[in-house]
């Protein structure tokens, strides 16, 4: 039998809390769904969280993963459900637009030290980047700037590339420990202001760079002699 995809809403819009989907499939622990708002953990994002509706049952979803093609919404409980029955998604919307606020203000992060990015993770209330850097950036100067970055009031847009335009130009992937989600024959660019950043990525963003707030540099250290990493934290 032909492998079924989930569409991704969040993907056209990722300000939207609840949808109506349809089960396509589901085991001991996880559920498959025509359709999700919740994303699933990747490119260093953490997996949404939240809970799928009956008309008589709220089943809590602990995560969100992605198992090859299929996004599978993680739970904790017997699932007493079948395939075909009708759900209401509902995701934990206040820890997803936090996700959004860091992942975007990483990106921000990204553009203001020209280094390759050699690992990172995406948290609801920190985030870090691992930068291939030969010195320690300055802790002060980097909160500064990146919070003058944030209160730039800076539009945040994605658009899509083709696989090959982005092996034409290599120089626009960032990170060497994540590769760009490929697979659909077309990549999705995220753009912040007209030219503050703009590389491949999934995961979800903020459409304004003054909505994340101002940040803390909570920690600038060593992680080898070429690898110094950056951890933020939100207000």
């Amino acid at each position: 039998m032909d492998q079924i995809l989930t569409k991704e809403v969040f993907k056209e819009n990722p300000y939207i809390k609840t949808c109506d989907s349809l089960i396509v499939n589901l085991k001991d622990n996880w559920i498959q769904l025509d359709q999700t708002i919740f994303y699933a953990e990747g490119g260093g994002q953490l997996g949404d969280t939240g809970f799928i509706k009956t008309k008589d049952r709220k089943i809590e979803v602990i995560s969100t993963i992605r198992d090859d093609k299929l996004i599978k919404h993680i739970t904790n409980v017997d699932i007493d459900l079948n395939i075909n029955d009708k759900v209401e998604c509902v995701i934990d919307w206040d820890r997803r637009y936090r996700l959004m606020k860091m992942h975007t203000c990483l990106h921000l992060l990204c553009s203001l030290v020209k280094a390759q990015v050699t690992g990172g993770s995406v948290s609801d209330y920190k985030g870090r980047l691992d930068f291939n850097l030969d010195y320690k950036p300055n802790k002060e100067e980097v909160k500064n700037n990146l919070n003058d970055l944030i209160q730039g009031n800076y539009a945040v847009t994605d658009s899509w590339i083709s696989d090959r335009e982005l092996d034409e130009n290599p120089d626009l992937v960032r990170t060497m420990s994540v590769a760009p989600p490929r697979g659909a024959g077309k990549i999705r660019m995220v753009k912040i202001g007209d030219n503050i950043d703009y590389q491949p990525c999934g995961g979800t963003h903020v459409k304004n760079t003054s909505e994340i707030g101002l940040v803390e540099i909570t920690k600038v250290e060593n992680k080898g002699r070429l690898n110094k990493r950056i951890v933020v934290s939100l207000a």
